[in-house]
């Protein structure tokens, strides 16, 4: 049965209600609508532990929630299109994705740290910073910070789940503190880790960490030295490389130049 113009039914506005509480909570969801099709404006929300809603048809609610938890994973919204058993026309269904904010996991509290940790904010970010030196890991220091943990980093992943959506800035220029917060990071979800280093600092690391019995295909997951290639000199300027270097990984970019680029210009590559 179609749903009609007028006055929302219960299961629309329950379904609006949770849409409204995971926004104000910052959590992951995705609305799905029958925008052709029966029913016609039905309903679907699919957070990450249930679902509200249905479409009234049990095989058409599975393959929409699995559709949604894979548009979620990609961060996009999508319009997609189910059969109907005995008919020739498909149901389409547009699914609206908010993901949660992207999480910036900065391991060092140093002059680079704190650019970063300030202009990821303005971009949306979820910032946490690590540092076990309690003088460096402070609120003065870090005001826009969400969270600072003054611990290692064994300690600090401990507390942390690392989504794929988390990003990792490794800035410590310390085998102390950047081997251990590596090796830790490299067992999460996190979709970027990012080391700083000179290209000889990093061969070494590599090396020490094949040495350790860490298997060589991981390390391509390491990016360092962080950053795009820019000539960055400034901890400000060495902040907006690491970003630039996040925000193409996020979309699947290679991060060149936009005069050299071929597809769209905005948004995930038509590659990703």
């Amino acid at each position: 049965m179609s749903v009609q113009a007028g006055a929302p039914t219960h299961q629309a506005r329950e379904v609006f209600d949770h849409l409204r509480l995971a926004l104000d909570h910052n959590r992951p969801v995705a609305l799905a609508t029958v925008i052709r099709g029966e029913p016609l404006g039905g309903k679907l929300l699919v957070l990450p532990d249930r679902t509200v809603g249905s479409f009234g048809d049990t095989e058409l609610d599975a393959a929409v929630i699995a559709g949604a938890r894979s548009a979620l994973a990609s961060e996009r919204s999508a319009t997609l299109s189910y059969p109907v058993p005995g008919h020739t026309e498909s149901t389409e269904i547009f699914i609206e994705v908010f993901p949660a904010p992207p999480t910036l996991l900065i391991f060092g509290a140093v002059h680079v740290a704190q650019a970063l940790c300030r202009f990821a904010k303005q971009l949306g970010f979820t910032v946490i910073v690590s540092d076990a030196r309690a003088k460096l890991a402070t609120e003065d220091r870090f005001p826009e910070a969400d969270r600072i943990i003054q611990a290692w980093p064994d300690d600090t992943l401990a507390e942390l789940d690392l989504a794929p959506n988390t990003y990792v800035a490794i800035l410590t220029h310390d085998p102390k503190f950047d081997e251990p917060a590596l090796l830790g990071s490299l067992d999460t979800a996190a979709a970027y880790i990012g080391a700083v280093g000179s290209r000889k600092t990093n061969e070494d690391r590599r090396e020490r960490l094949v040495a350790a019995g860490l298997p060589a295909d991981r390390l391509e997951r390491i990016h360092g030295p962080i950053g795009l290639d820019i000539g960055a000199e400034t901890p400000e300027e060495m902040a907006i490389s690491i970003l630039a270097e996040i925000i193409a990984v996020r979309y699947g970019r290679a991060g060149g130049l936009l005069t050299a680029a071929t597809g769209a210009i905005r948004g995930p590559s038509d590659d990703a």
